[in-house]
């Protein structure tokens, strides 16, 4: 693990402020209370032990294993072992959803499970990777690149579970509305959903539905489904030959005008745009 600048939890953070796409090293520090952030979460660590407090249930992540989960579940550091540092990487949540991994990988993520590699069979690997993720977090134009690698490991993982029967470990507790709305979302982003889809969905009148969605992530909902569209809009353009009408209605946008808008509000360029630059 390189020298660079390392991290611990702020206990004075704001509950669901996002962390964005990073790539750091971590001190482990007892946290005196949960995080929480609409990320999926990395955690790798070189030697020891670091045990979690997810609703009541410890959980001990071993070393030498690539870990994930979602941060929006709580989650909070109550011990850990010879830890000196280790990885830390948070992924958008609307990044990670795009990329269309196996259903019952992502739908483990969304109960609340913690997902670790059965062996130590890919450390060398993995820290191979996560050492590049970390050198080149701080080179513009690079974030493209780290997610590709990332999703590339990621799938290569999700595979590596859905062949074993055991390695997972699985935290089941009560939902809570913000959780279930955010599942709604993640889910049928793609189609055309009405405020009244999402009240009923999860058993709220639809203004409060979005008060509270706002009061935690301070967006609106409307926004957010913007985003998650947009997201899976940029992994098309970067990974297929689709055109950009075709993406535009897939994504969810009845109109190629309303996502040209849409895209160039959250990326500042056009769809064509964004291809010819990241594309060359």
């Amino acid at each position: 693990m390189n020298s660079e600048k390392c991290y611990s939890f702020d206990k004075f953070r704001e509950e669901f402020k996002p962390y964005g796409l990073t790539c750091e090293t971590w001190i482990p520090r007892v946290m005196p209370r949960y995080d929480r952030h609409n990320e999926i979460e990395i955690n790798y660590l070189p030697q020891g032990n670091i045990t979690y407090l997810r609703h009541d249930e410890k959980i001990t992540i071993p070393n030498k294993r690539f870990t994930i989960f979602w941060g929006l579940i709580p989650h909070q550091i109550i011990h850990y072992e010879n830890v000196e540092k280790y990885y830390v990487c948070t992924i958008p949540f609307a990044h990670f959803l795009s990329w269309k991994l196996p259903a019952q990988f992502v739908d483990s993520l969304l109960r609340g499970d913690i997902l670790y590699e059965q062996t130590d069979e890919y450390s060398q690997y993995d820290e191979f990777l996560l050492n590049n993720w970390l050198k080149d977090s701080g080179v513009n134009m690079q974030s493209d690149l780290i997610l590709l690698e990332m999703q590339t490991r990621i799938t290569r993982m999700a595979h590596h579970l859905q062949s074993s029967d055991d390695g997972i470990a699985l935290v089941s507790y009560q939902t809570t509305l913000i959780e279930k709305i955010t599942i709604y979302l993640t889910k049928n982003y793609c189609n055309d959903i009405k405020a009244n889809d999402i009240g009923d969905a999860v058993g709220l009148h639809p203004d409060y539905a979005n008060h509270i969605f706002k009061k935690a992530f301070g967006t609106t909902i409307s926004d957010y489904i913007a985003e998650l569209r947009i997201a899976h809009a940029q992994r098309k353009l970067l990974t297929t030959d689709m055109s950009i009408t075709d993406i535009a209605y897939e994504c969810g946008f009845n109109s190629i005008a309303r996502f040209n808008a849409t895209f160039f509000k959250k990326i500042q360029c056009t769809p064509r745009e964004y291809k010819k630059k990241i594309v060359k």
